[in-house]
């Protein structure tokens, strides 16, 4: 306390000095730093450990005056001297925190991951329609809004969707880039291997200019789970006989809506199908599929993985 009062008091050669010293933060620490003037940025600091004195902190800003503070959170490293806690109050940027939207998640899984990023602030804007969100990872500052980074990712799908569909493949059996969201959300969830996209939505396009209904288990799923992903247990004939828009085992054409919000990956590939005239694939049994242009050849593949998954 008697060192603060003559610096406070003493010469301005020594109190320069001082902005050089080490500070007594241990650890390098991320501080959020709130609004309110300089008392309240020196009460957070000498709370978070960055500032050991408060009248050291007001010291500093008497000897260096250049710049406003602003409010934030902010990264400072183990023993920041006062000069650098100025410059860092001054200069630098938020602390980043990121979230990652998974491809294939629906809207109300997309709505609870949200919810549990703690650094987001207030509520979410309910509901979140389904297949309008552009999954990837944002980067965001903390207190940045639910609302603010739905709103971010639904423009980065519009942004995505309108590129990709002005350019897309002639003549596809799709009448407006929503309808290319619905079939990739489909595929997204009908294999796991990034190289079969394209094949696995030749076969639905085709089925869509055969007049075949689409037959896909994975919008089955999403009607009988409550629009969710996936399904703890196998589907069932019941399910299969499911009354809903989204049962394709029974309503032609495609669902009334996406199941799920896709990547630009599986968009693309709904958009630039594989050249085939395949209307058919099962498993192979080793994560990937098996295509077929007739039932028949179809059947056989069936037959053969059933052997396969027979203990």
């Amino acid at each position: 306390m008697v060192l603060v009062n003559a610096l406070i008091g003493g010469g301005r050669q020594i109190a320069t000095r001082l902005l050089d010293w080490p500070g007594p933060l241990a650890e390098a620490s991320d501080v959020v730093v709130p609004r309110g003037g300089s008392e309240a940025v020196a009460t957070a600091l000498v709370a978070s450990g960055v500032v050991g004195d408060q009248r050291l902190f007001r010291l500093a800003l008497l000897i260096d005056r250049d710049g406003l503070l602003h409010a934030g959170e902010f990264a400072f490293p183990a023993h920041a001297s006062l000069r650098m806690v100025l410059d860092i109050l001054r200069n630098a940027r938020p602390v980043e925190h990121h979230v990652t939207i998974p491809e294939g998640r629906t809207a109300a899984e997309i709505a609870t991951l949200l919810d549990r990023a703690t650094a987001l602030a207030g509520p979410l804007p309910a509901p979140i329609p389904e297949g309008t969100i552009l999954p990837e990872t944002y980067a965001y500052p903390r207190g940045l809004t639910r609302a603010a980074l739905v709103a971010r990712a639904q423009a980065a799908m519009r942004d995505a969707l309108a590129a990709a569909w002005a350019g897309r493949a002639p003549d596809l059996p799709l009448a407006s880039p929503e309808q290319a969201v619905i079939l990739a959300s489909i595929v997204e969830h009908e294999t796991a291997r990034p190289e079969e996209r394209p094949m696995v939505a030749a076969v639905f396009l085709n089925r869509l200019r055969e007049g075949m209904r689409l037959q896909a288990d994975t919008t089955v799923v999403y009607a009988v789970s409550d629009g969710k992903s996936s399904l703890a247990r196998k589907l069932t004939r019941a399910d299969l006989a499911i009354d809903s828009p989204y049962n394709t085992y029974h309503v032609p054409g495609l669902p009334p809506g996406p199941i799920d919000s896709p990547g630009l990956a599986a968009i693309l590939a709904v958009l630039h199908p594989a050249a085939s005239d395949a209307l058919y694939f099962v498993a192979d049994g080793s994560g990937g599929h098996v295509f077929a242009r007739t039932l028949d050849e179809h059947n056989r593949n069936v037959a053969r993985w059933r052997a396969r998954e027979t203990p």
